[in-house]
């Protein structure tokens, strides 16, 4: 049996990579026709097409390995008795689509260990193809979560301009895009003319913001615009490479170093083949301008004598070959371990193609179950048959990987986090930072050991690409009109809300109870306001009020001592006692309203207020009826003699204090007052009041004592000049002149106050109105009685009385 393969070795030039991936293919075909175990007796060939990685001539290969004649006929074989199994190749997937769409015509199986565009895993396209590296689909999800990962969202996008490039590219766009990240820019390198593009991409890249750029291309494409970028002296840049180039050493040394010094990148997990090292070790130069010769001149660095005359780009000072170097003195060097990274794929393509002739030679057929037809013969059987035994594979190789293909013909991804680090001596190596496994147990896909990462200059502290800066707690973000969604601006939360998070794209609101703090990143119990005893406020009034209260009892006890004097007489006792009582509780009702409001303080305190105001200004008005009774009783032939008895004052009293006494009762019954917390007025605060059930109720009881108020004005108004024995209708006159004013004055005062300022102003209003009250009423009777009692006596009163009398006549 002969393997196909077919491999990119030009005749002008000489890859490294290329020349050990024949060699791993060897060495694989070697071990597995040495082990007794894996199919017996039989030898396992290969063929190798050289096609310098030119797709025609990659076509060109697949037709003679097809028809095995000079001219590549189609539908025509002319093989003899051995067997072709599988075809390796090719390693560029552009190539590998050309090729697939060929032998996937005959169901020939054709196994990549390079190719990983994602479009080669349509098996309806491509039934016949499988690959020993994964899918590009799942390597750019893993770059995607490599950029998210370091908070990378404004970045670059730059792809070689073929099937690999652009399939490579476009799923890393979108994964970005679904992410919440932007693309900055998206630039293509032009295989045909790719250094007429190059200065473009590179100024693209240069005057951009964004500090990352992802580069999906191969080594060999991304050599123009590498070259661009040294002449612009290009710094600062984060390349997120993927594997296509992330561990090539075209770039490990010279000066290229410090342009790629700080980049990171996936490459696929691929293991050292065992025995591998050793096998190198075996293979020496022999034959004048050999491959072999060719290959030990780029591993060992070095030149064999009789080149040194004939090639002239090569450098004079490198060290002639001998012939016998010894790999073991270079396995630590760039150039050798990253070399061997890119063969486990073509290692493991070989051990599939055994396996699965193996599980074709030991087929055996199960009755009942298996046609005699499911088992061929291992020494004669169609390329389609051996398909199914490929697609259903598992091999453990003896590098201990794990190889078995999927439903797409990819074998699990599993990629290693690479980090280009600049060493001591200027040059590049490649440091494994982390991991991303598709496949792992533990569902931790991406795992980045930060602690040995390096960037740009060696630097440690992780470099940021984003649009617009984080946007603190506190505030939000608000999209710019026509940018993408990661370039915005950070907007102060709203009066009412938090943001407690980084780039919080909605403010939270704050639960009625609480309220931002100055840095609006948390909520915080709202203050509670309220008029109580502890503030200084509060305790000026309370105070004012107690001591207020205690003015009126002692004008009472003086009236008591002095009941009997004319003055006292003249000025109603009786009325005049309960007034004094009426006045000490509108003192004391003001303490109702001081103090947290308790339900029972809500239903109480204004109808209190009411109800000995208006005790207080029926007393006055009884007072003042009862002086314009006494003195229309004194006229001949009156008949109002009757009104003036002390129980016509009393009926005034009781009918005033019913009609208000029924209002209050109305009210608490249907609508009654009740505590109710304010956070309107002032946001930041709870504000205790009292609700005060039915406004209409409370502006009425108040309009109610404005009418008495304002009828006992009228009436001492127009009874202030009757002789000086009834004179009292000149205080009352005054008195009430500044109740109303006070009263007045309170509501647009109250109207305009918050809080428990409003409260502090009605009971500034009532002890105003009650102090008005007692100086106006009371205040020239004490001073009479207490200071001038010669003038307190019948005599006094009725000389004055005459003298008024002769004054009025002339």
């Amino acid at each position: 049996m002969d393997l196909e393969i077919w491999r990119s070795s030009g005749d002008d030039q000489f890859w490294l990579n290329s020349y050990q991936q024949l060699l791993a293919i060897m060495f694989a075909v070697e071990e597995i026709n040495m082990n007794p175990n894996v199919l017996g007796n039989m030898t396992l060939g290969l063929q190798v097409y050289k096609t310098c990685n030119v797709p025609h001539y990659e076509v060109q290969g697949a037709l003679h390995l097809l028809s095995e004649s000079n001219m590549a006929i189609p539908n025509y074989r002319c093989h003899g008795q051995q067997n072709f199994t599988a075809v390796l190749g090719s390693t560029f997937s552009t190539n590998s689509i050309m090729l697939a769409n060929i032998l996937g015509v005959l169901r020939y199986p054709q196994i990549s260990g390079a190719s990983s565009i994602s479009l080669l895993s349509n098996r309806i396209m491509f039934p016949s193809f499988v690959r020993t590296v994964p899918s590009d689909k799942e390597q750019s999800k893993g770059l995607v979560k490599l950029i998210l990962h370091f908070g990378w969202t404004w970045v670059g996008l730059l792809a070689v301009d073929n099937d690999y490039g652009l399939q490579g590219i476009q799923p890393i766009r979108e994964e970005i895009i679904k992410a919440g990240a932007c693309v900055a820019f998206t630039e293509y390198i032009h295989l045909t003319h790719p250094d007429h593009n190059a200065p473009h991409i590179v100024k693209v890249i240069k005057e951009s913001p964004a500090k990352v750029v992802i580069i999906f291309s191969t080594d060999i494409d991304l050599v123009p615009i590498m070259s661009e970028m040294l002449k612009h002296q290009i710094k600062g840049k984060i390349f997120v490479s993927n594997s296509g180039w992330s561990m090539t050493n075209m770039f490990s040394a010279g000066s290229f170093t410090q342009l790629l010094s700080g980049s990171i990148g996936l490459f696929i997990n691929n293991r050292v083949i065992p025995g591998f090292s050793d096998y190198l070790n075996e293979v020496h130069p022999s034959v004048k301008d050999s491959w072999i010769n060719l290959y030990w001149e780029k591993l060992f660095n070095c030149m064999f004598l009789y080149q040194k005359n004939t090639t002239s780009h090569l450098d004079p000072a490198v060290t002639e070959c001998a012939g016998a170097e010894s790999i073991d003195s270079i396995k630590n060097s760039f150039i050798y371990t990253n070399s061997l990274t890119f063969l486990h794929g073509y290692y493991a393509a070989v051990h599939v193609v055994a396996k699965a002739l193996e599980g074709l030679k030991n087929c055996k057929v199960r009755q009942g179950t298996v046609s005699v037809m499911s088992c061929k013969d291992i020494l004669n059987f169609k390329p389609w048959q051996l398909l199914h035994y490929i697609r259903n594979v598992r091999v453990t190789l003896s590098s201990g990987s794990d190889i078995y293909f999927d439903e797409y013909g990819a074998i699990p991804a599993i990629y290693d986090i690479v980090n280009w680090q600049l060493t001591q001596e200027g040059t590049l190596r490649l440091v494994k930072v982390g991991s991303y496994d598709t496949v792992g147990s533990s569902g931790q896909f991406l795992n980045v050991n930060s602690s040995q990462l390096s960037w740009t200059m060696g630097k440690k502290e992780t470099p940021r690409s984003v649009c617009s800066e984080s946007c603190p707690p506190g505030t939000r973000k608000a999209a710019i009109r026509g940018q993408p969604v990661c370039c915005f601006e950070c907007v102060p939360c709203l009066q009412g809300d938090i943001s407690n998070q980084t780039d919080s794209i909605n403010c939270l609101k704050c639960p009625w109870d609480q309220w931002p703090n100055l840095q609006r990143t948390e909520c915080v119990q709202k203050p509670i306001e309220y008029l109580h005893y502890e503030e200084p406020l509060g305790a000026a009034l309370a105070g004012t009020s107690l001591l207020s209260s205690a003015i009126p009892v002692i004008i009472l006890s003086i009236f008591i001592y002095s009941k009997d004097t004319p003055i006292v007489k003249a000025n109603n006792y009786s009325l005049s006692c309960l007034l004094l009582v009426s006045l000490s509780l509108c003192f004391l009702c003001s303490l109702v309203f001081i103090g947290y409001p308790e339900p029972e303080n809500c239903l109480l305190r204004q109808a209190a207020f009411g109800l000995v105001f208006v005790l207080c200004i029926s007393c006055i008005l009884a007072k003042t009826m009862m002086v314009v009774f006494a003195f229309m009783a004194t006229r001949p032939g009156s008949t109002l003699r009757r009104w003036t008895t002390p129980q016509v004052s009393y009926m005034i009293i009781s009918a005033c204090f019913l009609l208000q006494f029924l209002l209050c009762v109305t009210w608490l019954s249907l609508a009654p007052p009740f505590p109710k917390y304010n956070t309107q007025t002032k946001p930041g605060l709870i504000i205790v009041e009292c609700n005060e059930g039915s406004p209409i109720a409370f502006w009425t009881m108040l309009g109610y004592l404005f009418l008495l108020a304002t009828i006992s004005f009228i009436v001492a108004f127009q009874a202030r000049r009757l002789p000086d024995t009834f004179n009292e209708a000149q205080f009352i006159t005054f008195s009430m002149l500044a109740f109303l004013s006070v009263w007045v004055s309170f509501i647009p005062a109250s109207l305009s106050a918050q809080g428990k300022y409003t409260v502090a102003m009605e009971i500034f209003a009532i002890l105003a109105s009650s102090w008005a009250l007692l100086i106006c009423m009371f205040l020239p009777k004490c001073f009479i009685i207490v200071f001038r009692p010669d003038m307190n006596s019948r005599e006094h009163l009725m000389r004055r009385d005459r003298d008024q009398s002769n004054s009025r006549r002339i």
